[in-house]
């Protein structure tokens, strides 16, 4: 049997109860953190400690602890499943839940990347019997900033833009949910264990450092875009006034939740990742007050909250 388990958004605590019964029961278990954060410390690792093996995915994301600390802990081995583990390598993680029970550790809901639906489809293919344990993600989690989740429209990823690739497409499906009047939530980019194209060409294992987009650096692209498309006497979809509400670690203790204009953002400083940023659309009387809980501008808010 094959396990995908959601951990929910800010720690091991957040596991359900149901997935937590289950990771104690399996196997093997692989924590699969590269598609996002999840913060640890290392009292709340004992639920994987019955484990027969413990699988940790750490190309694309940070774990809080280090693998001598997690065998110290666990008093066992910890293999580290990297990019060609999880991406390439899905056999060894298939080939095992053919012979026993496997559950995949996956941060927030196990449907929030393609990767884990592509485990299911390859599951499905070889007979191998799969449940889902979902929990907290982003994609509902988002709520906590005082939109409504049902006046949200299409997500959207904002990319980290190079010198010669400076895509707009995002800003487009912003135009589209705006032109609706439904917020936008984007989620910006992460760069981890990323090669540069000269290293990839020389076939060379070299990575480059890690880096995830802030809502100001994602605010900041967005602002030029539009000056480039106002210099060419396009309609405008939003604007530096266009009100937006920025988001860090959610559901992590020290989460936090800036409203503010889209020009305002681009100097905001959340502090570390992961971040992720609204583009608001048309608000409710209760969604106003509660962005007002999160700025120092509560005029600002009301009056913006017009433009959309």
């Amino acid at each position: 049997m094959l396990y995908l388990i959601g951990l929910g958004l800010s720690g091991v605590k957040d596991i359900t109860v149901k997935g937590l019964e289950i990771v104690k029961s399996c196997h093997k278990v692989y924590l699969e953190n590269y598609t996002s954060i999840l913060g640890v410390e290392k009292d709340e690792l004992e639920i994987v400690k019955s484990c027969h093996k413990v699988y940790l995915e750490n190309y694309t994301s940070i774990l809080g602890v280090e693998k001598d600390e997690l065998e110290k802990f666990y008093q066992r081995e910890v293999i580290l499943a990297d990019r060609d583990l999880v991406e390439q390598g899905a056999e060894e993680i298939l080939e095992n839940a053919q012979v026993a029970d496997v559950a995949l550790l996956v941060v927030g809901d196990p449907f929030g990347a393609t990767t884990h639906t592509d485990f299911i489809l390859r599951a499905t293919e070889r007979n191998i019997p799969y449940k889902v344990i979902h929990n907290a993600s982003i994609m509902n989690a988002i709520g906590c900033c005082g939109l409504q989740l049902y006046n949200f429209g299409e997500t959207v990823s904002i990319v980290f833009w190079t010198d010669n690739w400076r895509p707009e497409s995002f800003y487009d499906k912003i135009a589209a949910n705006r032109e609706r009047q439904m917020h936008t939530l984007c989620l910006l980019d992460i760069k981890v264990k990323e090669q540069s194209i000269e290293n990839l060409l020389r076939g060379k294992k070299v990575y480059e450092p890690p880096r995830y987009m802030t809502v100001s650096q994602a605010a900041q692209q967005l602002l030029e875009i539009i000056e480039n498309r106002r210099s060419k006497d396009q309609s405008l979809a939003l604007t530096e006034n266009t009100l937006c509400v920025g988001v860090a670690r959610v559901g992590a203790d020290d989460q936090k939740i800036e409203a503010a204009t889209l020009s305002a953002m681009a100097n905001v400083d959340l502090g570390g990742p992961l971040h992720s940023l609204i583009i608001v659309g048309k608000v409710h009387p209760l969604e106003i007050d509660m962005l007002k809980l999160f700025t120092k501008n509560k005029e600002d808010i009301a009056k913006y909250a017009e433009e959309a």
